[in-house]
């Protein structure tokens, strides 16, 4: 019933993850959402947001950010950083997903997806056939709009944790 909103992986933070292990499965690419999954809702991109984004790349990796935010927002989160990026991506729909793809010339074999929020991030990737990788959401304080949807939430990680035997990571 919930199997569409599961990520394939999940972690605690974007900073935890192994992303060395992903690019020995032939991974390449890498579709980020921007607030709450790499700065605070709003935030610009901090000392550990750059140094993230430039061990990739010099991992070999190809970064493309991926919001529903407006342009201005996530163009100034990128400034300096020098990535691909979607604003007004309408996630959860695949367009978004399938359209960083190509800015990158990559394909859904190759292409991960790390957000988080499972309605629109990990529903979206899903829906593009991605790997989709949630983690815990930086802020405690957010949104009243999206603090309504973490209850959901709540109940489609209990039910994807039990299913899995998981705990995050």
């Amino acid at each position: 019933m919930f199997r569409r909103f599961y990520p394939k992986d999940y972690f605690n933070s974007t900073y935890s993850i192994n992303f060395k292990k992903y690019h020995m499965l032939g991974y390449r690419a890498v579709i980020f959402d921007v607030d709450n999954t790499l700065v605070e809702h709003d935030a610009p991109a901090d000392e550990r947001a750059i140094e993230l984004i430039s061990k990739l790349k010099a991992m070999g990796f190809k970064i493309c950010f991926l919001s529903n935010n407006d342009e201005e927002r996530v163009a100034s989160f990128n400034e300096g950083l020098g990535c691909e990026y979607i604003y007004k991506a309408g996630k959860p729909l695949a367009k978004g997903y399938l359209a960083a793809m190509e800015k990158m010339g990559t394909d859904r074999m190759n292409t991960m997806f790390v957000g988080d929020q499972i309605f629109t991030d990990i529903w979206g990737a899903n829906n593009a056939g991605i790997r989709s990788v949630l983690v815990q959401p930086i802020a405690k304080h957010e949104e009243i709009q999206i603090v309504l949807k973490r209850i959901p939430e709540k109940l489609i990680l209990h039910f994807y944790l039990k299913k899995h035997k998981l705990k995050c990571r």
